[in-house]
């Protein structure tokens, strides 16, 4: 039992070092990586290179395939493109399985040391995310020297891992599962050299767990792509065929993969990092011509929806800049009210955490808050171009006005998030809401997201009728729905039927509610600028 928990230990040291560089390198890197993805993958080429490099800098293969799936789901990305950024993702994890293989295990705790002085008495942010790094990756070899000391009373059982060799189906079943578990194809990978660096795993037995690993990996794009788009599922189950016909096509060709890993090097660790390197770069490279075959497969095992939108910005087309300014602000127009409609799908998602009590929702929320930062930065970025482009007064006016929409949309996310947040405050502290308490929720949400529909509408439409109901009816409804709810929670409180904490809670949510109202009424203002400006001609 004391040697089961020193491995139970080891691999949470290692699985916990790994998570703790990869967060540390993301922290460092910024909102740069995310735009990298979305703006440099224009060919499957392209979006090989991407993701191998983004895989490699934040040391997570799942975190890179599951930001490819959340841009196809937001339409940042087509599904070609995600492709080709999930081969790269599949190709930058093997450099964590070269790194585990080398003999470095004696500067472990020396690397923690270091990296602790930096992340606890760095002065400044990256100096503290490079100790956060330096201390995972220092982890990440603790808990291999740990994995490998508790296994050797296993040497007497080696047919146990044997039998792996002798079927490789089982070999694939027990990595996969074991992948899927831990939801680390790394940490699988670490534990089976761990396994072979004490007798335990044959050459033979461990191919086919490696193979089982990059199967197993595929469950966190799978989990990302519950709920979301069908788009996301046809991204989600591009990564499940890439690998499943990698492992067919190894499987066929088992003795010569085998003799070509032998011949790499005489070291069983570096063999098995050499066997994981091999099968991902080889399959990437069998794949990459047929990338188009490949895409259309996918959709005709998963059909894409009619109405699905399924390639990036829409209308932002450079072209229009020089072209016609005019047809470019209405561009603008175009991918600003499509951002609003991204952002009201935040707002039902944080109804379905709040009614439903669906933890999924919490994930999905700041996964799509994330993309409309990105999608503002490439609207504005955009816009700013026209402006460069020296424009008549008239049509500049308008484009700041769907400028500051925009603005407001953004924000309107950033309430949306905070949402989430109290949500998974009120589940972490088992908070619980009334059932007057729900019903004001529904009825306050009610009344916002019908302001913000309607003030979409009315831009889409440029229907004054439906701008002034926002502007003068439904503000005016929300800010009085508010104040009286409000009042209502405050009274309960006094009578002792509401705790503090969940009254606390209830209080953000209906301020959040009353601004995401403010920022539909400013949206709802935009039709008026427009009115104005088409009778002078604009």
């Amino acid at each position: 039992m004391a040697n089961f928990f020193q491995i139970l230990g080891g691999l949470g040291l290692f699985i916990y070092g790994i998570k703790l560089m990869s967060d540390s390198l993301q922290d460092l890197a910024g909102d740069r990586l995310r735009q990298l993805i979305s703006s440099l993958t224009s060919t499957p080429v392209k979006g090989v290179l991407i993701g191998t490099l983004v895989t490699i800098l934040i040391q997570s293969s799942s975190g890179t395939t599951v930001m490819a799936v959340s841009f196809v789901q937001a339409g940042l990305m087509t599904l070609k493109q995600a492709v080709g950024v999930i081969m790269g993702a599949n190709v930058g994890t093997t450099v964590t399985a070269q790194m585990i293989a080398f003999k470095i295990k004696d500067f472990a705790l020396p690397i923690v040391g270091i990296g602790m002085i930096l992340a606890v008495f760095g002065k400044t942010k990256k100096q503290k995310y490079l100790g956060n790094g330096m201390v995972g990756f220092g982890l990440l070899f603790l808990g291999m020297t740990n994995m490998e000391q508790s296994m050797s009373f296993l040497r007497g059982r080696k047919d146990i891992f044997l039998a792996f060799g002798h079927n490789p189906l089982l070999g694939i079943l027990a990595g996969t599962g074991l992948t899927m578990l831990v939801q680390s194809s790394s940490a699988t990978i670490g534990l089976t050299i761990a396994m072979a660096v004490q007798g335990l795993l044959p050459l033979d037995s461990a191919i086919p767990i490696l193979m089982g690993d990059n199967l197993g990996t595929t469950i966190t794009a799978i989990l990302a792509s519950l709920g979301a788009s069908r788009s996301a599922k046809q991204a989600a189950a591009g990564h499940v065929l890439f690998n499943l016909i990698g492992v067919c096509i190894f499987l066929a060709a088992m003795p010569l993969y085998k003799h070509i890993v032998v011949s790499t090097s005489g070291d069983i660790a570096r063999q098995i990092a050499n066997a994981h390197t091999i099968f991902n770069v080889t399959n990437t490279l069998i794949f990459l011509p047929f990338t188009s075959a490949f895409v259309a497969l996918i959709r005709k095992i998963i059909p894409s929806d009619v109405d699905e939108q399924l390639s990036g910005p829409q209308y932002l087309d450079p072209k229009l800049l020089s072209a016609s300014p005019a047809a470019a602000a209405d561009a603008v127009r175009k991918e600003v009210l499509r951002l609003g409609h991204i952002t009201l799908t935040m707002l039902e998602d944080v109804r379905k955490g709040f009614v439903n009590n669906d933890p999924k929702m919490i994930q999905q929320v700041n996964q799509t808050e994330k993309i409309v930062n990105e999608m503002t930065h490439r609207i504005a970025a955009y816009a700013s171009e026209l402006w460069e482009r020296h424009i008549s007064s008239d049509l500049s006016q308008v484009l700041s006005s769907y400028i500051n929409g925009l603005g407001d949309i953004e924000r309107i996310g950033d309430h949306a998030q905070n949402l989430i947040e109290m949500y998974e405050f009120k589940l972490e502290h088992k908070l619980s809401f009334s059932g007057t308490g729900m019903t004001e929720f529904l009825e306050m949400y009610g009344l916002v997201h019908r302001s913000l529909t309607l003030s979409l509408e009315a831009v889409e439409e440029e229907d004054l009728a439906k701008a002034h109901e926002v502007i003068d009816v439904l503000e005016e409804q929300v800010d009085d729905m508010e104040q009286k709810l409000r009042k209502n929670h405050i009274h309960r409180l006094n009578e002792g039927n509401c705790t503090p904490s969940a009254g606390v809670v209830f209080i953000d949510i209906l301020s959040n509610f009353e601004r995401i109202g403010d920022h539909a009424h400013n949206l709802a203002l935009i039709v008026k600028d427009m009115k104005r400006l088409h009778k002078k001609g604009v």
